[in-house]
């Protein structure tokens, strides 16, 4: 299998395993016993080593090595997971989220990403890369989608007789399984998935378009921030009065939309190029999502929000293809990893700013901030970047 069908498959596993975990983490913990208070501490822990572990790839992956930093990623994940599952006590619950980082968020933005993202370009030619980056977005979209249906284990389990803790329990082994199973994936990548240079200073060009792009993602997140699945079902839910079944419909095929609009952005990106292709499909989804919060009734309101769906992660697979392109090959990790850090940061610090303008207002005031943000950070991009072309886009037309 070539590298590039392994870090697919380890991208669609990792993907599966965060999303069940993701609805399973705080669920398992209030079965344990725990208040809310502590099962938000456990969470952050969790949350808190998987950025700590994105810092130490981001500083120090290439010199370990991409393979053996990988492996050394999914056997915390699978050890933490086992510690996670059989553990009581609070302080422990806390360890093995932080060692393990367990991710309560549900979708994947762990260390792996980053040094999958720097290995990925090499498995291909320019031409090809923003297509496999899109193949590898579609595996992540379809693993964390099929995680969170298989999240009612525990159900299942209680059903054939368990108590409701050991149900529990059994359904985080196989998280903690699942976990485990990039191990021999990993171990089967080959020499060409390292830097074929050591790692070194950034060069001028690359610091300079690293900054700028680093500051964009930042306030690209923070505008994200303002616009999470729970914010947006909360609106659905107060302004239109949309249940439970009619949400989960929503989310679906909102998330089918997103998978599906990898694929049309590698096309397009082709035809119009990188930085085109992010800023006119990006630009009109924040629009649309401004209309959502003046929509006239729930119909109206759901067909906006599914159009902006299907525009608004064509910029994913065209913006981590553009960053990997405009940085030299041994900078990549580097790379990848400043721009995760700092969107990291940005989806941290922004739920909380969208609380106040809720309060303030209604929670149309958040969608229509982080719709503002959005905007704002597709026009500075376009007229920072427009003119910064990757190889793909300035080399002569092949026959």
């Amino acid at each position: 299998m070539s590298d590039r069908r392994l870090l697919y498959a380890t991208a669609f596993i990792r993907s599966l395993a965060t999303g069940y975990v993701g609805v399973l983490a705080a669920l398992h913990l209030a079965t344990a016993g725990l208040g809310d208070v502590a099962v938000g501490v456990v969470i952050a822990c969790g949350l808190g080593g998987a950025a700590l572990a994105a810092l130490a790839v981001t500083i120090a992956g290439d010199r370990w090595g991409r393979r053996r930093s990988l492996i050394a990623l999914a056997l915390m994940g699978g050890a933490g997971g086992v510690a996670f599952a059989l553990s009581s006590a609070p302080v422990f619950l806390a360890l093995a989220a932080l060692a393990g980082m367990v991710n309560g968020m549900g979708r994947d933005r762990g260390a792996a990403l980053i040094l999958e993202q720097a290995v990925l370009p090499a498995t291909t030619d320019d031409a090809g890369r923003t297509r496999a980056f899109a193949a590898y977005s579609v595996a992540q979209d379809a693993g964390g989608a099929l995680g969170a249906l298989l999240a009612a284990a525990p159900a299942l389990l209680r059903d054939a007789g368990l108590a409701p803790l050991e149900a529990s329990r059994a359904a985080l082994l196989v998280y903690a399984g699942l976990a485990l199973v990039p191990v021999a994936l990993y171990l089967r990548l080959s020499p060409s998935a390292e830097t074929a240079a050591p790692p070194r200073r950034l060069l001028p060009d690359s610091r300079a378009r690293l900054t700028r792009l680093a500051a964009l993602f930042a306030l690209d997140s923070i505008g994200g921030g303002f616009l999470t699945s729970a914010l947006l079902a909360l609106f659905f839910h107060q302004r239109f009065g949309a249940g439970e079944s009619e949400l989960g419909a929503l989310f679906f095929t909102a998330r089918a939309l997103n998978a599906a609009s990898h694929i049309g952005a590698a096309w397009l990106a082709k035809r119009i190029g990188l930085v085109n292709t992010m800023v006119f499909t990006h630009l009109p989804s924040s629009l649309l999502l401004a209309t959502v919060t003046i929509a006239p009734n729930l119909p109206v309101a759901v067909a906006l929000f599914l159009l902006r769906e299907g525009l608004v992660e064509m910029d994913v697979p065209t913006r981590q293809s553009y960053l990997m392109a405009v940085v030299a090959p041994e900078e990549r990790t580097f790379a990848a990893g400043v721009t995760h850090i700092v969107r990291m940061a940005g989806w941290a610090v922004a739920p909380a700013l969208a609380g106040v303008l809720a309060k303030a207002d209604d929670l149309g005031a958040p969608l229509l901030a982080g719709a503002a943000l959005k905007i704002s950070y597709d026009i500075l991009l376009y007229l920072a970047f427009r003119r910064i072309r990757p190889p793909e886009e300035t080399a002569p037309a092949q026959k």
